[in-house]
């Protein structure tokens, strides 16, 4: 049987649903919490935007959290996704104390 991951949602998913929303935010009152543009809030809670070191930083400020959350959040999400769209067919494992020929 075949294991299936289910893909993790986007930090910027989580930002609105568990925090701005349960909060009564919204983008430009977040943006302003954050210091940063409402388009930089709005690119992040709609999945477009990543976040940033800089920006989990702001968020774990902000919300009471630690910026490892939100890093994690991220990193967990980007490689997720690209396992799905990275062929690794023709990389080659490197031996330790011996040059494989291209």
């Amino acid at each position: 049987m075949l294991k299936r991951e289910m893909p993790p949602v986007h930090p910027g998913e989580i930002l609105k649903t568990l925090f701005m929303e349960s909060l009564g935010l919204g983008i430009k009152e977040t943006a302003q919490y954050l210091d940063v543009t409402p388009k930089t809030v709005s690119a992040l809670v709609n999945g477009h935007q990543g976040i940033s070191a800089e920006m989990a930083l702001r968020l774990s400020k902000a919300f009471g959290t630690t910026g490892d959350i939100w890093i994690n959040m991220q990193k967990d999400y980007d490689l997720w996704n690209a396992r799905k769209h990275v062929d690794l067919d023709k990389v080659r494992i490197i031996s330790r104390g011996k040059k494989n020929a291209a």
